[in-house]
Formats: C-alpha cells, sequence, structure tokens
C-alpha cells in the first residue's frame, strides 16, 4: 500500500501537469452533461455555443470594450484601496491605540454585505464611475486594512526590540525594520485582495451601467442567454488568474527567498 505524506512536494511538471488536467476535466464533464441532455441547455450551454459567443464578441469588439472598462474599475477601486489601506494597516499594526480605534470598525463594516451599499452609493456620488469605482473600493479597503495589520503584527517582536537597542526612533523602526520585513507577506495579500476585487465587479456594475463585464452577465441573465454569462463569467475568471499570476511572479522575482 502506499504511503501518501502530508504535504509531500512534487515536482513543478507534475503539478502542472495535475493543474491543466483538472481543467480539461470539468470542460469534460461540462461537454458531457451538456450534450447528452443531463442538464437543459437553459441551464447549461453547450462549451461550444460560449465559445461561439466569445467568437462573435471578439468579432464585433464588443469583448475588448467591456473587458478595458471592467479592467479600469477594477484598476481604480484597488489602487484607491491600496494607497488608503497599506499606510492604515501598517499604523494599527505599530500602535494599539490606533487598532483600538481602527479595528472594531473595519471588522463590523467587512460583514456588511457590499450590495447593500448600492444605494447608498448612487446617492453619494451619483451614476457615473466613480459610484462604480467606489463600490469596489469599499468591497476590498476594509478587508485590505486588516490583512496589512495582520502583516504588520507577524514582524517578531525580536526585530523591533533590537533595533530600539541600537538607538533608532519609533518611524524609523517603521519604514527600516517593520515595513521591509513585511514586504514579501504584504505582496501576498496584494495578491490575494486583486481576487477579492474581482469578485465585486459584477455588483460594482449594478450601478446604472451600460457597458462591462459584469453589465454583459447582468444583461444577459433578462434574456436568460446562459451562454452570454458563462462567457462572461469564464472572462473575469481568466482576467482575475492573470493578474493573480502577475502579482505571484512580480513576489516571486522580489522575494525568492520566500519560496
Amino acid at each position: 500500500m502506499i504511503e501518501i505524506k502530508i504535504r509531500r512536494k512534487i515536482s513543478k511538471k507534475k503539478y502542472t501537469a495535475l493543474a491543466v488536467l483538472s481543467f480539461f476535466a470539468v470542460v469534460a464533464i461540462w461537454s458531457i452533461a451538456s450534450a447528452v441532455g443531463f442538464v437543459k441547455e437553459i441551464f447549461l450551454p453547450n462549451p461550444l455555443k460560449v465559445l461561439s459567443f466569445f467568437a462573435h464578441s471578439i468579432k464585433d469588439g464588443s469583448l475588448w470594450e467591456n473587458s478595458k472598462i471592467s479592467v479600469y474599475r477594477i484598476t481604480l477601486g484597488f489602487v484607491y484601496a491600496v494607497i488608503l489601506g497599506i499606510p492604515v494597516g501598517i499604523l494599527m499594526g505599530s500602535f494599539k491605540k490606533i487598532e483600538a480605534v481602527v479595528r472594531p470598525l473595519c471588522e463590523f463594516v467587512r460583514y456588511m454585505p457590499v450590495p447593500a451599499f448600492v444605494p447608498l452609493i448612487m446617492v453619494w456620488a451619483g451614476i457615473g464611475e466613480s459610484a462604480k469605482i467606489t463600490v469596489i473600493f469599499i468591497g476590498t479597503f476594509f478587508q485590505l486594512v486588516l490583512m496589512v495589520a495582520d502583516d504588520a503584527l507577524s514582524v517578531p517582536d525580536d526585530l523591533i526590540n533590537a533595533g530600539y537597542t541600537l538607538g533608532t526612533t519609533t518611524w524609523n523602526t517603521i519604514f527600516k525594520i517593520i515595513i521591509p520585513a513585511m514586504l514579501p507577506r504584504l505582496m501576498e495579500t496584494l495578491r490575494m485582495m486583486i481576487g477579492w476585487a474581482w469578485t465585486y465587479l459584477v455588483s460594482a456594475e449594478l450601478v446604472a451601467a451600460n457597458s462591462g463585464l459584469g453589465y454583459t452577465i447582468l444583461k444577459s441573465q433578462r434574456f436568460l442567454k446562459t451562454d452570454a454569462i458563462f462567457a462572461g463569467i469564464i472572462l473575469i475568471g481568466v482576467l482575475g488568474l492573470v493578474t493573480d499570476r502577475i502579482f505571484a511572479f512580480v513576489n516571486k522575482k522580489l522575494f525568492p527567498w520566500t519560496e
């Protein structure tokens, strides 16, 4: 009997092969289920119809336009959350008084469903691009602050105490010890949060949108065009995977010792 060890490492080729195989297995099961009529086509379209929708969307240019506007909204919402969230998170992870003020509020707000904010955001920011970006910002900011604070708290006290022993000031300790020490974990946090941002895209494009991948999915729902719904979902997944791989690549190049 072959013993399977917990966390036993496998070669990179085998890992890649298993990953690719899992995608092929899902597509194969999907194809068989739709081909034999196991599931009605209105619920599960044939993969060929989804590919046909992709081809048509590429031909008429709508795929590129919708993808471009969605990436723009995701990027701005995420960047604003990063610009504000990282400093707040570092301060919260460094000073207990700031943590006492900020953490309970963030813990409270992060459990609120983001779509519930849509009516308020329409009142606050109107129905333009700023409203859609705000939805993504709210969906990522509070989670990001808490995770960055945990990254800062992960820096060993021994490093901080050693800095004080050598005569560093509080702010020098933050900029020369805490931030450099937490950077590898911070990059992983940003990688996770860009994934969160993509999950809020459909909610963001509820706000009086007339373009974007989320809008395409919602419009297709009204007419029960499940091939278009599947195409939109798959494309969002692909774009999200691409951004995830970009963050993973940058992290590996900047901090190779974390492998």
